[in-house]
């Protein structure tokens, strides 16, 4: 058994206390190591920058502790049972690390917990106890670990199996409130943290219509005994990251619905995505995962080609999970597919980069994206999204819709279930092959390996969905709508965002207008054509403007001022909308369960 504790002598210091206690310690040297990396989130983290004042004593005295490298330490002596203690700096207002302050306290094991090599597959006691201070004596502790107590929420004994296990819960602390469920027999509570206005009993309605269908989806039982949304309420924030019982989720305010709200807003129909996005992680990366990742190596980079494949499918179904369960209708369903589409054809990073190629660089790409991106890469969530819709449609198409993507997930979770074998590189395409034929997975092959357009325009025709291109309207327009106005002939290739003092370019296409002139990410604009414009004065403006009109334009790169003669191209028709043109073909895709 390795024990450890955690509290906080002080949170608005930001450090987390931890202490482990070891029972027969290696005599040759005990080695301790933190994580490098979260599963989930594909980076380099260097959690180990924020430990400070690590010590070891045994019960004669201090112990002897060499660093090996940034994330590993050897402890030294002879000692029947070492204890291990140390602060972490907690700072980290994200789904991936830990936070600490007067308000609430959150953090991922990988984060704070060091690992006792040796002893990784030894269960786990993890004493979490509460801040001494009185204005701290209303919180409470959220998380799916299992609870050696009475109330589930107590400060208190919780238990692991082993490391891995203790690492894939995350804690939440604080006064927060829990709005409780049970999906198909399953108990699930919902943990909101921050301040926000919230209808709980429509959240908890759809919740819950969106977990029973992923735990039917998949098959009952489901995999977990208990689950738990731990959701961080901020005014600006986005996000989240699966784990085996649990997800830790951080959205914006009004994302969510409000109580005596009854339509679905933008806004929470993105955050109901998140939810169903990640609850599909609990089969779809969770437990179906690549076999490179069996087990973890959290040390160093894992690569892996299959994240279009557990990213994308998932990003596909939580959309679809949306309509299937009734939250949102045809319309809005194909208005979200559309933004996806829309993204996808905007970058020419997707003729740079195949989506195995954005899977296996996610490491130094993806998750390290600059004001380049756009022109270098190619999301593996968004074009592996788009190679699952394709899959599901020529599936249909070949067996006259007997069989489908959904049919392969099922497979795959069977095998996972029976076997508890990985996903190998091509175990998808040839499961894919087996249920319809060569054809189909030579073509996901090219889909997958290649950086040409996919076929959706041609599969959605088949299904009664027409494929519209347009111009956007303006920098806003993220695609869906069909637009009754005319677009912009002429646009500047380019984001801007308003600035103290003038519009900074943000990220600039490659042989865009702006580019072309030499003006680059970071210059802000002061002037055009004499004048200070805002954004929406610019943007107007191109509204009237024709192909070859020529702009002045005066910027600051860095604290140089330059003058840019700007010539307008023609904007590109990449901004999608899709329309029901077949409402009995559409059926047999959208309709489908």
């Amino acid at each position: 058994m390795i024990r450890y504790q955690i509290t906080s002598d002080n949170p608005t210091t930001h450090y987390f206390d931890v202490i482990i206690q070891i029972d027969k310690p290696d005599p040759k040297g005990q080695l301790l190591r933190l994580p490098n990396w979260i599963p989930g989130s594909y980076m380099i983290r260097d959690f180990s920058r924020n430990i400070i004042d690590l010590s070891a004593r045994s019960n004669t005295g201090d112990l002897q502790i060499t660093q090996q490298d940034k994330s590993n330490w050897i402890v030294f002596g002879d000692a029947q049972v070492m204890t291990i203690g140390y602060k972490v700096y907690a700072k980290d207002l994200s789904v991936r690390g830990a936070h600490l302050d007067h308000s609430h306290g959150y953090y991922n094991g990988s984060s704070v917990f060091l690992e006792v090599v040796g002893h990784s597959e030894s269960p786990c006691e993890i004493l979490i106890i509460k801040p001494p201070s009185v204005q701290y004596q209303n919180w409470q502790v959220a998380t799916s670990l299992p609870f050696k107590g009475e109330s589930r929420f107590n400060f208190g004994l919780f238990e692991a199996q082993d490391y891995d296990d203790l690492i894939d819960h995350p804690v939440e602390m604080g006064e927060f409130e829990c709005i409780s469920f049970k999906a198909c027999g399953v108990p699930h509570d919902v943990i909101l943290t921050g301040r926000y206005q919230c209808d709980a009993v429509r959240l908890k309605q759809d919740l819950t219509k969106i977990c029973e269908h992923h735990i039917h989806f998949f098959g009952e039982p489901a995999p977990m005994e208990y689950y738990q949304f731990q959701v961080i309420v901020v005014g600006d924030g986005y996000g989240g990251l699966e784990h085996r019982a649990s997800t830790s989720l951080m959205c914006n305010r009004d994302s969510l619905p409000l109580p005596g709200q009854t339509e679905v807003s933008e806004k929470y129909r993105d955050f109901l995505g998140l939810c169903s996005h990640e609850y599909f992680h609990t089969w779809n990366v969770k437990r179906i995962k690549p076999a490179v990742y069996q087990p973890y190596d959290l040390q160093k980079e894992v690569y892996t080609e299959l994240l279009w494949a557990f990213e994308g499918i998932t990003s596909y179904y939580d959309d679809l999970a949306l309509l299937r369960c009734g939250l949102i209708d045809e319309k809005a369903y194909l208005e979200l597919l559309s933004q996806t589409l829309t993204r996808v054809e905007r970058g020419l990073g997707r003729k740079r980069q195949s989506a195995s190629e954005s899977s296996f660089n996610t490491w130094t790409k993806f998750y390290k994206q600059d004001e380049n991106a756009q022109n270098a890469i190619v999301s593996y969530y968004a074009k592996g999204c788009l190679i699952a819709l394709c899959i599901d449609l020529q599936m249909r198409i070949k067996s006259q819709s007997t069989v489908s993507l959904d049919n392969v997930m099922l497979q795959l979770w069977q095998t996972t279930r029976d076997t508890g074998k990985g996903v190998e590189v091509d175990t998808i395409q040839v499961l894919i092959g087996s249920l319809v034929g060569s054809e189909v997975q030579q073509g996901l092959d090219d889909m997958i390996c290649g950086r040409t357009d996919l076929p959706v325009e041609q599969l959605l025709s088949g299904f009664g969905v027409s494929f519209n291109r347009q111009c956007a309207s303006g920098q806003s327009d993220k695609g869906g709508q069909c637009l009754t106005s005319t677009s912009p002939q002429v646009d500047f290739g380019c984001f801007l965002q308003e600035r103290d003092g003038g519009l900074q370019l943000i990220r600039a296409s490659e042989k865009g207008s702006v580019q072309l002139a030499g003006l680059a990410a970071g210059d802000v604009i002061v002037a055009i054509n004499g004048l200070k414009l805002n954004l929406a004065q610019v943007e107007q403006k191109l509204k009237l403007a024709v192909i070859n009109d020529v702009w002045s334009i005066h910027a600051f790169r860095r604290d140089e001022l330059s003058e840019f003669q700007v010539t307008l191209q023609a904007s590109a028709e990449t901004t999608i909308s899709l329309r029901i043109d077949n409402p009995e073909q559409a059926k047999k895709w959208l309709a489908a369960d």
